[in-house]
């Protein structure tokens, strides 16, 4: 993002995902600015998002992102905040006895879901830079009774993980919103077990977005300005060292990413899409 440094960013992605975890309510939609800043309001025209019933809504969108309703049924109250894009848990193959981690983990929807699919003698550890978040998860941890389940603070370009110790990565809109992304890439590579995989659903740019767009922090927030297009985060995964990669766009996602910003054409730019990826054995 222009003129804006790394430290800029993360802060106020920080800050703004800080507000949705101790809001009773969090976004109404998936990603998407969920407020913006009066200042920038003033330089970019009139500009708002309407906030819905919360939970009810949360789940409404987890249900077009391709959830079951047994799954929902099955997360601790308060864990799912409605801001993904996708769904990591359809094409992450998780097995009984894996260790899986989630890059911006959020209040732990993705990890309990994941904790499932593990078992008791599996492990699942979320990462997430937000304090607020982090607190969030390990209290619906607690209030659940989920025991194979670990919260740490920490950026996901600087992951708190050993090397070589996790079996599986997922991650569900959020690495657009780091300002490095190959630090990101690497850092997978790094903790991930030869033979361990990434499954991740992110945004991704599909055509050229307009500086205006590119350069609005609430946009950049929002899982929109931040975007790689297909053939970044295919260099990026090449770079990192992965093999079998598999990037593929879903063109329905048009409909939701429609709603997060009503007043301006952001599903022309980005579609969801999911993205797999594997560590060599050697």
């Amino acid at each position: 993002m222009s003129g804006k440094d790394a430290n800029y960013i993360h802060q106020r992605v920080r800050e703004d995902y800080g507000k949705i975890a101790v809001s009773r309510e969090g976004r109404d939609s998936c990603c998407g600015p969920s407020e913006k800043p009066q200042a920038e309001a003033a330089n970019s025209g009139a500009w708002e998002t309407s906030r819905g019933s919360g939970s009810g809504m949360a789940r409404e969108r987890s249900g077009k992102l391709g959830y079951s309703a047994e799954e929902l049924n099955a997360i601790p109250e308060g864990a799912n905040l409605g801001l993904g894009c996708g769904n990591p848990q359809a094409i992450a193959a998780l097995q009984e006895g894996e260790t899986v981690l989630d890059l911006g983990s959020g209040g732990g929807f993705d990890c309990f879901l994941a904790a499932r699919q593990v078992g008791e003698t599996g492990q699942v550890i979320g990462v997430d830079m937000t304090p607020e978040m982090v607190a969030k998860a390990r209290e619906n941890a607690g209030k659940a009774g989920v025991g194979n389940v670990s919260f740490r603070l920490g950026e996901i370009e600087h992951l708190p993980v050993p090397d070589g110790s996790v079996d599986a990565i997922i991650s569900n809109c959020v690495i657009n919103l780091s300002p490095d992304k190959p630090s990101v890439y690497a850092e997978a590579f790094r903790v991930l077990k030869p033979g361990g995989r990434l499954a991740i659903s992110d945004v991704v740019v599909t055509a050229p977005l307009p500086e205006e767009m590119r350069n609005d922090m609430a946009l950049y927030t929002g899982c929109v300005a931040g975007a790689s297009t297909l053939e970044e985060v295919e260099t990026l995964l090449e770079n990192a060292g992965f093999e079998q990669r598999s990037l593929t766009p879903k063109g329905d996602s048009r409909e939701f990413i429609r709603e997060w910003v009503p007043d301006k054409p952001i599903d022309q730019y980005v579609v969801s899409a999911s993205i797999q990826a594997v560590k060599p054995l050697a």
